[in-house]
């Protein structure tokens, strides 16, 4: 088994442990912690990096680099339009989100991305349609961003 098929092993692995636990904890609690989302971005950064040196190859680095800023940098434009729409929690995660869907490609990127809104507004009207909720409930969205990544993963 060569290096980069244990990588993608340790990223998706990763993705799929520490997503499980976050969406717990953000249905719950509607809190995506600090002390998870970071050590999590920092080791799929390292990931990301001997991938990149083990390959020799810097596209998926430089994708992965750019999908995380470009991910993070459009929940940061979000939480500036509607602070109490997205939280900070959702920003971090959206970098951590973007480095993994950019590493893997620009359309799992696209797909994972707006896969999470389509999952979470389906959810929404499913709660409204079942007058379980209106539209001023909060509803978590990291379970979404989570689901939408494995979509734009599985899917592209």
């Amino acid at each position: 088994m060569d290096l980069r098929t244990v990588l993608v092993a340790l990223v998706h692995l990763a993705l799929a442990g520490i997503g499980g636990w976050l969406v717990v904890i953000d249905a719950r609690t509607h809190r995506l912690p600090n002390r998870i989302v970071l050590p999590t971005l920092a080791g799929l950064l390292v990931l990301v990096l001997l991938d990149a040196a083990g390959t020799g190859e810097t596209h998926g680095l430089i994708r992965a680099l750019l999908g995380a800023l470009i991910l993070g940098g459009f929940y940061v434009v979000l939480r500036l339009l509607s602070p109490a729409g997205m939280g900070g929690g959702d920003v971090k995660l959206a970098l951590v989100i973007g480095l993994v869907l950019g590493w893997h490609g620009w359309q799992a990127l696209a797909v994972g991305a707006a896969s999470a809104f389509v999952l979470g507004a389906l959810y929404a009207l499913a709660l409204i349609a079942l007058h379980r909720a209106d539209g001023a409930t909060r509803i978590a969205f990291g379970p979404w961003m989570i689901a939408g990544a494995a979509v734009g993963i599985v899917f592209t």
